[in-house]
């Protein structure tokens, strides 16, 4: 964990995994049929709701209800960056339960391919309201199991 200059709340999680069942089917699945996660992952997805946009469009406001540490949450974002090319979406949360620890909160990914092997790395950016405020460990596990768990799906056909 790093704290951005300038802004002494400011911090960055990264976290990767290889990724054994195609980046590009994770990089399609997750953005651009994003209401499907619900039936592949119910035990972290619930629920998937398209405010504006279209899936996996610039400017899109999507809402999530998902399960965090056995609590049912949800976050409303809107995707900031989509480069389909380097398979990268950039989006900001704008609503939601993180929104009552985080000031300012961007989450992004990233599929990346070395040796002819997919790596998944999620990046948080974020501001704390407080400095005793807790960091986003438990949503970067969230994401990381999220992305486990695609995987074994996707893996058993």
């Amino acid at each position: 964990m790093e704290a951005a200059v300038g802004t002494p709340l400011s911090y960055k999680l990264v976290a990767g995994i290889a990724f054994k069942a195609a980046g590009d089917i994770f990089h399609d699945l997750v953005w651009k049929k994003s209401d499907t996660l619900s039936n592949v992952i119910p035990s972290k997805i619930q629920d998937c709701v398209l405010h504006e946009g279209n899936y996996g469009t610039t400017g899109s406001t999507i809402e999530w209800k998902y399960t965090l540490e056995g609590k049912e949450q949800r976050a409303k974002q809107v995707i900031q960056k989509v480069d389909d090319a380097s398979r990268l979406i950039v989006l900001k949360i704008i609503e939601g339960d993180l929104m009552e620890v985080y000031k300012d909160m961007t989450v992004s990914f990233h599929v990346e391919t070395k040796n002819e092997i997919d790596f998944v790395s999620w990046t948080v950016e974020y501001e704390l309201l407080k400095p005793d405020n807790p960091h986003p460990f438990s949503f970067m596990n969230f994401l990381i199991g999220g992305t486990k768990e695609l995987e074994a799906h996707l893996l058993q056909g």
